[in-house]
């Protein structure tokens, strides 16, 4: 039995730089990983089997696939061998929510099935099952660009503290890149080590995600967020995360990540909300 954490992505600026002939985005992006994780455990089975569990299991009740059965029939497929595992998804990252939940998953099954296969993942492989799954393979900061399958160092980060929001509302990525519109950004990498939390949401503010209007226009309730996260004491930076609808706020210290938290249950006890730290 092999147990692998899929820790939830947050981008903390998110720019449109072009688009591809093939109507491909291409997109440069700061990617981070909390703390707040699904969970995958696989074993030997004579067939391919998932069952799912955890708060957000619900949200993927009654589908026919997901990207976990996806990464293991294409991890069997690319060594020709039969897709045969016991599989378990323990759900707690909030579905279709723009930080990265189902490619953590099928990063995650890419790398249990891996080990319990004693099979090597291609190369190729992460970015044929979604634009994420390559940074979530990955697993800690690191720039994105192309479409998802260049991936560059970030400088060191300081320790810094998110708050995460989602006012209940799924948003799919390919309805909000449908919505944008408007010129494209330029890349914004940026090679300066940030000297501390404060330093670091400077640098940001200098950068945007420009899909927060496309989503907004989906999901209004993403502005709301943006303006009750704003407001907590202690917030450096309010963000959208991804193609949304997960709002984030930046802090310097973990007490004020949660004392925010804990502020916007008391305002918006329906929300789902979580504080932790950025990893790495």
């Amino acid at each position: 039995m092999i147990r692998v954490a899929a820790h939830a992505k947050v981008n903390l600026y998110l720019h449109v730089v072009g688009r591809r002939a093939d109507g491909y985005h291409l997109l440069d992006s700061l990617a981070v990983f909390v703390d707040l994780n699904d969970t995958l455990v696989v074993a030997p089975a004579d067939d391919l089997a998932l069952a799912i569990g955890g708060p957000f299991a619900d949200a993927l009740a009654g589908e026919g696939d997901n990207l976990v059965l996806s990464a293991a029939r294409a991890l069997a497929n690319a060594h020709g061998r039969e897709a045969r595992a016991r599989l378990t998804l323990i759900k707690r990252i909030p579905v279709s929510a723009g930080i990265g939940g189902g490619s953590a998953d099928a990063a995650a099954a890419l790398r249990a099935l891996s080990e319990l296969w004693s099979v090597a993942i291609p190369d190729d492989l992460p970015l044929k099952l979604g634009a994420d799954v390559p940074v979530c393979l990955a697993g800690r900061p690191l720039f994105m660009s192309g479409i998802g399958e260049t991936l560059h160092p970030a400088p060191p980060l300081p320790p810094a503290f998110l708050l995460l929001v989602n006012p209940g509302v799924a948003v799919a990525t390919k309805d909000v890149f449908r919505a944008r519109s408007g010129a494209f950004s330029p890349a914004a990498a940026f090679g300066e080590a940030p000297r501390d939390a404060a330093h670091m949401a400077g640098i940001l503010r200098g950068r945007g995600n420009d899909l927060t209007a496309a989503a907004a226009v989906l999901a209004p309730a993403i502005r709301e967020a943006e303006r009750l996260v704003a407001a907590t004491e202690g917030c450096l930076l309010a963000r959208m995360s991804g193609s949304g609808a997960t709002v984030f706020g930046l802090y310097a210290g973990a007490d004020e990540a949660a004392k925010a938290a804990a502020s916007i249950r008391r305002e918006r006890p329906a929300w789902w909300s979580w504080s932790g730290a950025i990893r790495g």
